[in-house]
């Protein structure tokens, strides 16, 4: 009975908060806003990938960030030195974003700024490989980050995160000299979850990789503008009018 009752109410959560990111996305389509949400365990890189995204594409598109942290605004604090509007969302104890957090902070995008104006919303998740890949935000692309330091067997050990992804970047790529990691073995081990995701070694340090990822948010973008209907909305209409 305990186990019915836990698996129920796992499913009533996962399927609110299902609603709440069709609600967000809705938003975001309205606005003409392609939303990727970027996802890893903590430390492999999502921060410095998008001080890299932010430098070479804030130039050809207008971008923002939805940063969540559980305690802090440090990352937050790094990404505004690129000039581009910055909301952080402090999670307390919860391990990764929800569609109600996410909504939280386009609550005070639209507050703080005129989100019609934007093209790309970046949510940069907790470093978690786990909750983060079970609860949607209302995001347009899933983008997972495995390093090389993190071993082979991420993507059989933890599966939802890879399964999902559109995109999976692996990186620290200027450290595989120094260790025994198998690049061929990573990408199996991810083809065996993922078949069709778009895999790019990528290193922040070199720029390895990193025209091939900033051509596939370009395409990415170009995909969900061609497919949405062309609507965009005013600073002065809220979100409770979509």
């Amino acid at each position: 009975m305990h186990q019915t009752f836990d698996a129920a109410l796992e499913i009533n959560l996962l399927h609110a908060n299902q609603a709440g990111a069709d609600h967000n996305r809705a938003h975001f389509d309205a606005w003409g806003i392609t939303c990727f949400n970027l996802m890893s365990s903590p430390g492999a890189g999502k921060t410095v990938l998008l001080e890299k995204t932010l430098a070479t594409l804030s130039s050809e598109l207008k971008l923002a960030v939805i940063e969540g942290d559980m305690t802090t605004e440090l990352d937050a604090d790094r990404l505004r030195q690129y000039g581009v509007p910055v909301i952080a969302i402090n999670t307390g104890r919860s391990c990764h974003l929800d569609a109600k957090m996410v909504a939280g902070g386009l609550h005070r995008l639209e507050q703080e700024h005129n989100p019609a104006e934007l093209e790309v919303v970046f949510v940069e998740n907790v470093g978690n490989l786990v909750c983060p890949a079970e609860f949607e935000v209302g995001e347009h692309a899933k983008v997972a980050l495995l390093s090389l330091t993190e071993g082979e067997d991420k993507p059989l050990k933890y599966p939802i995160m890879f399964r999902e992804a559109n995109c999976l970047l692996i990186t620290k790529m200027d450290l595989a000299p120094y260790l025994e990691a198998d690049l061929q073995r990573i990408e199996a081990n991810i083809r065996q979850m993922n078949s069709q995701a778009t895999i790019i070694p990528v290193s922040a340090r070199t720029g390895e990789g990193l025209d091939a990822w900033f051509n596939w948010v370009r395409q990415q973008v170009s995909k969900c503008n061609r497919s949405r209907p062309h609507r965009h909305l005013s600073a002065e209409t809220p979100l409770a009018q979509i």
